[in-house]
């Protein structure tokens, strides 16, 4: 059947704007058009951060890192992106653990430390609300440990879900965890010879004991919180944002840097 002229010209318009429309986006970046579905009701932050959504990247291979005693860290295999040049730029993690991110301040310092353990509570970006988590081992180690609860997998799947329902989770180092460039806010309380074991063995049965994630209920910063209720802190609400969540915590506790547990612990 002929077109008429009018329905003609329509139908070529059409086609030019579609192929336009194609070629917009076949310039973009890629992270322009990369899904963010788990973004979705989430400003975006000035801040770099990890590609993908908060909880909802597979851990590492690597679970230590080569930390000085302050608490900033130097990669100690496979990771460019956190190096010993940007450590010592950034004093975040400084003996005290009240440098704030980003400043210039020694990592080296000469006054020793409260304890002989510690525990650091920890925030950092991500591409949606942040993370919350922890580093803790001895003083005068380089090596840390990194424990938090975070969905299981790669996928974005569960982290979406998991405002819904429980999901699976995992509880060691997610993506970011160990790089500076992404700290927003941490806490660094220190332990007695004493209190270290018993407080890095309640880390551990946590973390064998939770094994699902939830964004309101067992979420990143109640995993902490329940952490930093064993070692005698004072928490606040579990559904602040991890950065919030990690400086209320120092702000309720009055800034101490050292816990004792009590004695029937």
């Amino acid at each position: 059947m002929k077109m008429s002229t009018n329905t003609a010209k329509r139908h070529c318009l059409t086609v030019a704007l579609c192929m336009s429309a194609l070629l917009a986006v076949s310039t973009l970046p890629a992270a322009a058009v990369t899904s963010g579905s788990t973004d979705s009701a989430v400003a975006a932050t000035p801040q770099a951060v990890p590609a993908q959504a908060a909880d909802t990247i597979k851990p590492k291979p690597r679970q230590k890192v080569s930390a000085l005693p302050g608490g900033t860290s130097s990669a100690s295999s496979g990771s460019s992106a956190t190096s010993a040049n940007s450590v010592a730029a950034n004093g975040s993690s400084a003996a005290s653990g009240n440098a704030a991110p980003g400043s210039s301040e020694a990592v080296a310092s000469s006054t020793p430390p409260p304890g002989p353990y510690y525990v650091d509570f920890r925030a950092r970006t991500a591409a949606s609300y942040g993370h919350a988590f922890i580093w803790y081992g001895k003083s005068s180690e380089r090596a840390v440990e990194v424990a938090g609860l975070h969905p299981a997998t790669d996928s974005p799947v569960p982290y979406v879900l998991g405002h819904l329902m429980w999901v699976q989770s995992e509880t060691g180092a997610s993506y970011g965890d160990l790089d500076e460039q992404y700290l927003t806010a941490n806490y660094r309380v220190y332990l007695s010879e004493e209190d270290a074991p018993k407080v890095i063995a309640y880390i551990q049965k946590l973390q064998k004991n939770s094994p699902l994630w939830n964004a309101t209920t067992t979420n990143c910063t109640w995993f902490i919180g329940q952490i930093a209720s064993f070692m005698g802190l004072k928490t606040p609400w579990h559904l602040l944002v991890p950065e919030e969540y990690v400086n209320e915590l120092k702000k309720m506790n009055g800034g101490r840097n050292m816990a004792r547990l009590s004695p029937n612990q």
